[in-house]
């Protein structure tokens, strides 16, 4: 008779989960007692967090949600940053915990990994969180979590099963998957509007973010029958690729891109949130827009945050864009330069570029062209959110926009390389974020993925030690002490090698990609930049 663990599992296969992160606690037995007989890859993280952000970065390069197991209590609060990178991106999750024996809740009592209100916590660090009362409500509340991440806007959804009802008999439960609801279409009335007001302007721009990531053609189609420049944010990267006559690149927060969007009579903006992170990473003050704004978004909340539309459109942007394209093109507008105006604005971004590091970026992706990039909060990543751009979508994503953690990208690009096999795979972190989360090295030694890990030395945290010093704040807590990164990069199972110049690292690039483990290559900043 199958319990509620085995018919969880059955549940997961059924809506197409593969891989799952986690660490095994004595809450969780039942869950891994359900596995091997299953067709779901676990995958033994060295920390929930590292768990977590595994799962991020799997999602991020798959567009499918990344699974967590992790128990009651530790195990949730040491994900919780994994999971509040995920909730500000907008990355589907599902975090699956156990709690304690229902009877128990609340209590206090001093119970195994007892957190009093486990589940009222983690409400705030997903999209929603819910305790399962009794195996028959399971298919409900999962077929809610894939009904989510199908079509509304996605993030971190949290299950937890009290270690009671985890073994309970749940040979009577439906195990078929629901069927799921397709993303919101847009109001006929609103695309019949927002087509008008582009094709009667005179210097129409597109605006971009992670919310139109699985839009690219859609969005080409729409940029070319305007003749309209496009802007991305860095989770946007590549969806409109950076070799078309329209793509600018760069970022929101560039003089060039937001004096764009002051110079635009109709900004046509698809999944962007116009946050801080993206369009104010300079601290200038709030992006301006002076013309009209056509806002689409599958999140109505985010249509009444940081910038006011003229013209709010609440639907999936692959569905709108779609449609809107259409339209447009039954009557398109007469050309109005806007090949020559993204030419300027490139141009202009170009000149703005720090040559060492642009020599940097270009060393990466003369060695890896097909390079998936995964950025930490390091002082390399700051400059990649400005200066670097691909061909295609989810080829570049970082922690340093929105939630702004550090540890992820060791992590992240072992998600990832586990999502994309056939594409290399490097994470791009410095020395002091390392130290976070280096002990999951020896997860992807043990995988035996050929993962790359380009370690940016520059002595601990270069970016807060220069906030400091402009600051007038004497540099405290920045300076750190670090290991030999190769030789515990070898301790762990890895490959380690330093590359001291951009021959060297290009060298080092392409041989840790055609390795069969993974490799660390350090790099020092001053044989950089």
């Amino acid at each position: 008779m199958p319990n509620c663990a085995e018919v969880l599992i059955r549940l997961l296969e059924g809506y197409g989960v593969d891989t799952v992160f986690g660490i095994p606690g004595v809450h969780t037995l039942e869950l891994y007692r359900a596995l091997p007989a299953s067709s779901l890859r676990h995958v033994a993280a060295r920390h929930e967090q590292g768990a977590g952000f595994m799962a991020d970065g799997y999602a991020r390069v798959t567009g499918r949600p990344g699974v967590c197991f992790v128990i009651t209590g530790p195990g949730m609060t040491n994900i919780a940053t994994a999971m509040g990178q995920a909730l500000a991106d907008s990355i589907p999750m599902l975090v699956i915990s156990s709690v304690n024996r229902r009877h128990q809740l609340g209590l206090g009592e001093g119970r195994l990994h007892e957190l009093r209100r486990q589940q009222v916590v983690f409400d705030e660090l997903s999209r929603f969180s819910h305790t399962l009362q009794r195996p028959e409500e399971l298919p409900r509340i999962l077929a809610r979590a894939f009904g989510l991440f199908r079509s509304g806007r996605p993030g971190p959804v949290h299950i937890e099963i009290p270690v009671d009802v985890i073994t309970m008999p749940a040979d009577t439960v439906d195990i078929r998957p629901w069927a799921l609801p397709e993303p919101p279409a847009a109001n006929p009335s609103q695309l019949r509007e927002a087509a008008a007001w582009l094709r009667g302007a005179h210097q129409p721009l597109i605006a971009v973010g992670g919310g139109a990531i699985a839009a690219g053609a859609e969005l080409q189609r729409t940029a070319e029958v305007l003749g309209a420049p496009v802007i991305n944010t860095v989770n946007a990267k590549g969806v409109l690729p950076r070799s078309h006559p329209l793509a600018v690149g760069g970022s929101g927060s560039c003089p060039a891109v937001r004096d764009a969007l002051r110079r635009a009579d109709v900004v046509l903006a698809v999944g962007t949130e116009f946050s801080e992170t993206d369009y104010d990473f300079f601290f200038k003050g709030d992006v301006e827009i002076p013309g009209r704004l056509i806002r689409i978004d599958i999140d109505p909340a985010q249509l009444a945050r940081n910038v006011r539309p003229s013209l709010a459109i609440c639907a999936d942007a692959r569905q709108a864009l779609d449609a809107l394209s259409g339209l447009l093109a039954g009557d398109p507008r007469a050309d109005a330069g806007g090949a020559a105006w993204a030419a300027e604005l490139r141009e202009r971004l170009r000149q703005a570029r720090e040559g060492s590091y642009a020599r940097f970026f270009d060393a990466l992706q003369e060695a890896l062209p097909d390079l998936v990039l995964v950025g930490d909060s390091a002082q390399p990543t700051y400059r990649a959110w400005l200066q670097y751009e691909t061909d295609a979508p989810r080829r570049y994503f970082h922690s340093a926009s929105g939630y702004g953690t550090l540890g992820y990208a060791i992590p992240a690009a072992i998600g990832a390389k586990l999502g994309t096999p056939g594409l290399p795979v490097a994470a791009l972190i410095g020395d002091g974020a390392a130290q976070f989360t280096l002990g999951e090295l020896s997860a992807a030694a043990e995988l035996g993925l050929p993962v790359i890990f380009l370690l940016w030395n520059n002595g601990g945290y270069e970016e807060i030690r220069r906030f400091m010093c402009e600051s007038g704040v004497e540099p405290t807590g920045v300076s750190l002490k670090s290991p030999d990164f190769l030789k515990v990069a070898e301790g762990l199972g890895c490959r380690a090698v330093r590359a001291r110049d951009l021959p060297a690292l290009k060298v080092a690039l392409r041989e840790a990609a055609a390795a069969s483990r993974p490799t660390l290559i350090e790099v020092d900043q001053t044989d950089i930049v």
